[in-house]
């Protein structure tokens, strides 16, 4: 019986772990990992190989696919005909890499993400550039290894006379790690690689002056520099690419965002699919029609918009929501001797130059051996020349080239080479010009052999090869930057979704609050009846009434003298008729606390800018808008009050107006506010006016310079007066009348500044409200009563006015809407 050998005991977890360490490796070294001397992984190195073998160059006609596909499977490649396919196609799409390497004839795909033909009907040959790629390599310039079945030799990497590591870049998934280089700019990095000879200690901001970042085939804009620097310092970060779009407004037909560059490596039609998607789920409104007019001169992507809807917030909407914004993971992982290492962007231009200049001196090599053989041959002709008559003869009387050969050797000191040259040359060069060619020649060669010398002796000159080299390729393939590199992109917040609009805020007494749009309300006569603006409880009334920016910040004063701040469009918007929402559901309010008073604070709060307060016992305080700085959900403390004091108002200035303060009898005083020196958040405050009899102060307001005061009472009286009527006094004092008050007109309800092209918005207790143009309320002096402005069912009286812009669509009509 044979012997059927011996039975090993192995280790599972020790086999397991050698043989999974051996696959990654094969993975990352054979497969998945770009060299970082020539930036090719094996695939594409073979290909590229195969087709110069072939002859398929671009001085050669179009070869098809398949019959490169079969030749890199059978001889350098064994992994299937797909994988060698989509590489190959990959390497001949323009909007894939930078400086296609393949140029391709027939169907190769497109940014749609539609499949390119299949390889028996599409053609390729080598492009230009990937010449570069190839140049010298049959000088002995790189190392050759056995093909896969030693059957023939292939090179373990390319010479590679352009920077393709970073001008095409690499994407791949190895074993436990993986790589993600972007494409950059052929002459930005030839101009970066120059530098780093001429100066090795090179900063990062050095390069980063010529290489700004990268440069993608579709174009587009990176957002920000700071992912930038970062993968360029350490080998990762992350950058913001946006496609490049523009706002249109033809003469006729509707505005319109046309994209024009799409994000690297997004898929044109999915673009299209997802914003279609967002538009049928409402998640994007305003959006009229979208069409692809695409071509093969670039990208037009059109979306018309409807006319209410806003330009800026629906593109803001497509970067939040779209691919028309993404990120790209910049990682610059390669091989560097044949492990794989994250590099900075000097380390892969340092890489690169010394793999130049390796190529460099083995081809200066090469070329010297060739030249000092030639030479030698030559010496050989040039001796057999000075003595002709005598080679002639011994070759003549020798009875067989062996002995011819040996004669020639012993007789004048010849190599068997050179012999065998002067055996091997034909009579026509005995002739005096033949001679001379060779002579000629000779001294060339020698010439060369120096300079040969001269550059394996100096290195200085071998770099100025290689730069020659870079300018020359950036002369001959260099192109202009496509991607544009602009200021980081802030982080989407809901406001940049949210159209920039007017909106009417509404707040009751009882604390409900809602925003409403301005155009809901038609404009109307004076002594009009309004239309609801607001559905109320019957104990409950409207008291606040203005227009805020949808974009600006809320603030909300309370009786005790606290202030919350919110957005606007952080406000419910509802109809007309609707209640709105309690503001305890907006702000933490304390038990007994309401809504004083509101005021809108710009995001950026200029310098010099003061909020004004007044309180019921005639208080007046002035605090600088920089000392709330800081705010906290339960609020923060504007101002200290008395025990039986409250807040009634509050007003904004620049520290140049003058302060009104109105009380329910109608007195009114005027002072400097200057008069008011500032002071800090939970400061008192100073006497502002001298109150007689139960009176109270019900409303305050600055001027200034010259307009009118618009004027209204409980009863629905209101009337114009001229602000110089109000002449200027100190505070503290006890006022002048300013309206006169009757059982007739009711108490009065405030004063608002205008100039007489406003319009005016009332409502009433039950949340009737009438817009009108103050030009309509008649101008009468201090001691007049007024005249009717609204008139009011038994029972109502009037809450609250504001004063808002023009509407250029007024209507005189007494019809509600």
């Amino acid at each position: 019986m044979a012997e059927i050998g011996h039975v090993l005991p192995i280790d599972i977890q020790d086999e397991m772990k050698k043989s999974y360490i051996d696959y990654a490796m094969s993975v990352i070294v054979s497969r998945a990992l770009p060299d970082v001397r020539d930036g090719l992984k094996p695939v594409h190195r073979r290909i590229l190989y195969a087709m110069n073998e072939l002859s398929n160059t671009p001085n050669h006609p179009y070869k098809k696919s398949a019959r490169i596909v079969g030749e890199v499977l059978g001889r350098y490649h064994p992994h299937g005909d797909v994988a060698v396919y989509d590489a190959m196609v990959r390497m001949a799409q323009d909007f894939s890499i930078r400086y296609p390497l393949v140029d391709g004839h027939g169907n190769f795909g497109s940014m749609d993400g539609d499949s390119p033909a299949a390889m028996r009907y599409t053609e390729v040959r080598l492009s230009q550039i990937a010449m570069e790629m190839l140049v010298d390599i049959d000088k002995e310039t790189v190392d050759f290894t056995p093909n896969f079945d030693e059957t023939t030799q292939e090179p373990l990497v390319l010479p590679a006379r352009i920077p393709n590591l970073l001008i095409n870049g690499s994407a791949g998934i190895a074993v436990g790690m993986a790589t993600n280089i972007p494409p950059h700019n052929l002459s930005e990095v030839a101009d970066a690689a120059v530098y780093i000879i001429d100066h090795p200690e090179a900063s990062l901001e050095d390069l980063l002056k010529l290489v700004p970042g990268p440069d993608f085939p579709t174009g587009g804009m990176i957002m920000g520099r700071e992912g930038i620097h970062q993968a360029y310092a350490t080998g990762r970060g992350i950058i913001v690419m946006r496609g490049i779009a523009a706002v249109e407004e033809p003469e006729q037909g509707r505005t319109r965002i046309v994209i024009s560059e799409i994000p690297y490596q997004v898929n044109k039609a999915r673009l299209l699919e997802k914003i279609a998607d967002l538009v049928h789920e409402h998640k994007i409104e305003g959006i009229a029609d979208l069409r692809d007019e695409s071509d093969r001169h670039g990208v037009r992507i059109v979306i018309e918009i409807k006319r209410d809807g806003v330009p800026k917030v629906i593109l803001n909407k497509l970067y939040k929501y779209t691919p028309l914004q993404q990120t790209f993971g910049m990682i610059l992982l390669a091989l560097v001797d044949n492990r794989p290492q994250v590099l900075s962007l000097k380390e892969i231009l340092h890489y690169f130059v010394q793999h130049r200049r390796e190529i460099i001196v083995r081809r200066t090599q090469f070329d010297l051996r060739k030249a000092e053989a030639r030479a030698h041959i030559l010496e050989g002709l040039r001796i057999a020349l000075q003595f002709l008559d005598e080679v002639i003869a011994l070759i003549r009387a020798a009875a067989s080239v062996d002995a011819a050969r040996t004669g020639l050797m012993t007789r004048f000191g010849l190599s068997e080479l050179q012999a065998n040259a002067i055996l091997e040359m034909r009579l026509q060069r005995l002739t005096q010009l033949e001679r001379e060619k060779i002579e000629e020649e000779y001294r060339q060669i020698q010439e060369l052999i120096a300079h040969l010398r001269e550059i394996l002796a100096d290195e200085r000159l071998v770099y100025q090869i290689i730069k020659d080299d870079l300018l020359e390729i950036k002369e001959k393939y260099g192109d202009e930057r496509r991607t544009k590199i602009g200021a980081a992109a802030k982080t989407m917040s809901d406001e940049d979704l949210i159209p920039e609009e007017d909106m009417v805020i509404t707040l009751t007494h009882r604390g409900y609050i809602k925003r409403s749009q301005t155009s809901v309300y038609r404009s109307q006569k004076r002594g009009g009846r309004g239309v609801m603006g607001s559905t109320v409880r019957e104990d409950d009334f409207i008291n606040h009434l203005f227009i805020a920016s949808t974009h600006a910040y809320l603030c909300f004063f309370t009786n005790k003298g606290r202030i919350y701040r919110v957005k606007v469009h952080e406000i419910p918007e509802a109809g007309r008729q609707a209640k709105g929402i309690s503001v305890a559901n907006l702000v933490a309010l304390e038990t007994d606390e309401r809504i004083a008073a509101v005021q809108t604070l710009p995001q950026d709060v200029p310098e010099d800018t003061y909020w004004v307060f007044a309180t019921k016992q005639g208080v007046v305080k002035r605090t600088a808008l920089a000392d709330y700085s800081t705010w906290r959900g339960g609020g923060v403390i504007a101002i200290h009050l008395d025990e039986d004091d409250e807040l009634i108002g509050v007003e904004q200035t620049t520290g140049h107006s003058d302060v009104l303060m109105a009380t329910a009898f109608g007195k009114i005083i005027r002072f400097p506010e200057s008069e008011v020196r500032a002071m800090g958040r939970s400061a008192h405050g100073v006497k502002g006016i001298r109150l007689i009899g139960g009176d109270k102060v019900v409303s305050l307001a600055t001027v200034s310079d010259m307009g009118e005061l618009l004027l209204l009472t409980e009863k629905g009286f209101g009337k114009r007066t001229d602000t110089d009527q109000f002449r200027v006094t100190g505070r503290n004092g006890q006022g002048i009348w300013g309206i006169r008050v009757t059982a007739k007109t009711g108490n009065l309800v405030g004063i608002v500044p205008v100039e007489g092209h406003e319009q005016c918005m009332v409502i009433s207790s039950d949340g009737t409200l009438i817009r009108m143009n103050v030009e309509n309320v008649s101008k009468q002096g201090r001691d007049a009563r007024g005249v009717m402005v609204m008139r009011l069912e038994p029972g109502q009286t009037v809450a609250a006015f504001t004063r808002v812009g023009a509407d250029e669509e007024s209507d005189d009509n007494d019809e509600s809407r």
